[in-house]
């Protein structure tokens, strides 16, 4: 059994959901292998989540990512019990979940989690602030005090002047800063977002990504965040989870997808990225050659590759990539026109 890990603010072991007839003889069988068409025809039964395993450090982006039919809305409904699961464990700052009462639930959702759909969900006879204070009212805050903590969250997303609106009189994307603001009203330690921008259209869902990277600059909520979209992944997360079929099959930053795919379906994913856009200079970086110059500039080792690029293209001589302090190796102009070379085919 995997030790959980206690510092984290998420902490998943083990986590199954089958659904048919008698699921838990499915969990850990050899038939669970089986592709999903094989497994339906030979049991009848769907893995939707297939041994799951990860932590999320607290304040930590956690994107889940993967096609249409992954296990990925699946996943996040698991991990709010939202969807009952067939076997594992959800620890949430050190408590399991799955284990907790009806009662203990509630209070759990009230307060612990918040969850932000890509419907709205908002109430259409309320007001923007009677619809973000709706969690505090319901965890019996009274009125004056609610709608204060509201309008703090109306400020924090950017909905000044549209407190006596109704939800009709907005756009999506200021329908969804208040689902935003009403996930954010009850000061959860965990938001999960389940694609909740996929309804926007792109100018909007741009604007909306942002203005979660600031948010969360802000504030620092711990988020697990549910795309199928690559570059909102690759925009928002600190670490990304690749799904398919129902399991993980790559774990990673950003640059570590893009540098090391563990697989053909990863690098699939991958291939229309740009590198140069996403790697740093540490994946560049490489021991001086004989007769190399080596007293050229110096760049951090964190730099992003489109960042250094001119620097090192405009430079004389190869440029010398530091990591904490120590000399990690160089990159020169001919590097940089390689893996520009390499992209543009």
């Amino acid at each position: 059994m995997n030790q959980h890990n206690t510092s984290s603010a998420i902490s998943v072991r083990g986590l199954w959901k089958v659904f048919g007839e008698n699921p838990e003889n499915i969990v850990g069988s050899t038939d669970a292998s089986l592709p999903k068409a094989e497994l339906l025809a030979k049991t009848g039964n769907t893995a939707a989540v297939r041994d799951i395993s990860f932590d999320v450090a607290p304040g930590e982006v956690f994107v889940v990512m993967g096609l249409s039919g992954s296990g990925k809305s699946t996943l996040v409904r698991c991990l709010t019990r939202l969807i009952e699961p067939t076997a594992g464990s959800v620890l949430l700052n050190g408590e399991d979940i799955l284990t907790a009462s009806p009662t203990r639930l509630r209070e759990l959702r009230k307060s612990a989690f918040s969850m932000v759909f890509q419907h709205f969900g908002l109430l259409p006879h309320r007001s923007v602030i009677d619809n973000i204070a709706y969690s505090l009212e319901i965890n019996g805050m009274k009125k004056a005090e609610r709608h204060k903590k509201a309008e703090s969250v109306i400020e924090l997303v950017g909905l000044q002047g549209y407190s006596q609106a109704y939800p009709e009189q907005l756009s999506g994307g200021m329908q969804q800063r208040v689902g935003l603001a009403r996930a954010l009203a009850v000061d959860p330690q965990v938001m999960f977002l389940d694609e909740p921008f996929s309804a926007l259209d792109p100018l909007i869902r741009r604007d909306m990504q942002s203005e979660v990277i600031r948010l969360h600059k802000e504030v620092g909520k711990t988020m697990v965040f549910i795309t199928h979209d690559l570059s909102e992944a690759m925009k928002l997360g600190d670490r990304i989870a690749i799904m398919r079929d129902g399991a993980i099959v790559q774990m990673g930053t950003p640059e570590e997808l893009v540098a090391k795919p563990a697989d053909s379906y990863v690098a699939d994913f991958m291939r229309d990225i740009s590198k140069s856009h996403v790697l740093t200079l540490k994946y560049l970086a490489r021991p001086a050659g004989a007769g190399e110059d080596t007293s050229g500039l110096e760049l951090p080792a964190e730099t992003i590759i489109l960042e250094a690029s001119k620097v090192i293209l405009e430079s004389r001589r190869p440029v010398k990539v530091i990591e904490n302090g120590k000399l990690l190796g160089i990159v020169s102009d001919q590097d940089i026109l390689r893996l520009l070379a390499e992209e543009t085919v």
